[in-house]
């Protein structure tokens, strides 16, 4: 047989304390029995399961669902308080007790059941049963305490030595992952360190090449320098005898016979002077030209950045206009 005890206040008198202990067979929707005490009288009764089955019909409600609320309301107690109430009247001789219990709405409430209880005669017998029922539950829990208790720290136990193994293999997993990163980073910063030494060799051997052209560079600027000077010095001595050696087959060709007047033959003999002064100023003019066009050639096949060869090359033209000018003015 299976049994509680709750603790209930009347709606009638909220102060006054009620002891109620509900036991039933098997289950509560077969039919229970009731005793109700406030420690000094007792009353019992019965309630069976006909007359369970009566009151859900008369409300008109599942029979499932009325005997769940007849468990909140007779079992869970304190649980429910405030969702159910409960009215107990004596009689002027004690001998009977009318006991019912309600459920509370918003606007109202209805009754889930009543019956009458008879007085115990004896009722110091019935708080016995009731000290004893309570010693004999806080045993039960005390004992489900330590055996909980106990579960418990197997469990921690457990737990402690499970978390301590986890730990140790993420400390394991750590250092190894730790120790291949470290591997990985020595790899990428060696090869690093080699690409750097590569470029750095690269650069240097692209700095000395450099060097070594622009030395090349200055080496055949100045031997072509060198060259031009040479050779402009070869084309310009040899033509410069040439003029006089004009003038002197121009002066000692014979004179020319002629029966014009005297005065005619010294006008004649004049203009030989005037011609050899335009012959020579010609060749001169025709050897200017060639070194210009020359000077131009070794220009145009050296640097473009031979500005000397040039400016050279531009005064060449300068003296070939100003010999011109001198050629036309005679």
């Amino acid at each position: 047989m299976e049994k509680t005890l709750i603790r209930i206040h009347p709606v009638s008198d909220p102060e006054a304390v009620y002891f109620l202990q509900v036991s039933w067979e098997k289950d509560i929707s077969s039919g229970f029995g009731i005793k109700l005490t406030d420690g000094e009288c007792a009353w019992t009764g019965t309630v069976s399961e006909a007359e369970i089955s009566r009151e859900a019909a008369d409300m008109e409600m599942d029979r499932e669902k009325y005997v769940e609320e007849l468990k909140k309301a007779l079992i869970l107690g304190e649980e429910s308080a405030g969702k159910y109430n409960f009215t107990v009247s004596v009689d002027e001789e004690n001998s009977q007790c009318h006991f019912s219990y309600e459920r509370n709405l918003r606007d109202g409430s209805f009754r889930l059941g009543s019956l009458k209880l008879q007085k115990v005669s004896c009722p110091a017998d019935v708080v016995k049963e009731l000290i004893g029922y309570c010693l004999d539950c806080l045993g039960g829990l005390q004992v489900k305490n330590k055996h909980l208790q106990k579960e418990n720290e197997r469990l921690f136990c457990d737990l402690s030595d499970q978390c301590i193994q986890d730990f140790e293999k993420c400390c394991f997993f750590s250092k190894e992952l730790e120790a291949d990163l470290y591997h990985r980073f020595v790899l990428v910063l060696n090869e690093k360190k080699t690409k750097i030494r590569n470029l750095q060799k690269l650069l240097k051997e692209a700095k000395e090449f450099a060097v070594d052209a622009q030395c090349m560079a200055t080496e055949k600027e100045n031997e072509y320098d060198d060259s031009t000077e040479e050779e402009s010095e070869n084309l310009i001595q040899p033509s410069l005898p040439s003029a006089p050696e004009r003038r002197d087959s121009l002066l000692g060709s014979p004179d020319v016979i002629s029966n014009a007047p005297r005065r005619k033959r010294r006008q004649r003999t004049v203009n030989p002077v005037g011609t050899e002064a335009k012959i020579s100023t010609y060749e001169t003019e025709m050897l200017e030209k060639e070194k210009i066009m020359y000077l131009h050639h070794k220009a145009s096949q050296g640097s473009k950045d031979n500005f000397r060869l040039r400016t050279e090359c531009w005064q060449g033209a300068w003296k070939c206009l100003e010999l011109q000018r001198m050629f036309c003015a005679t």
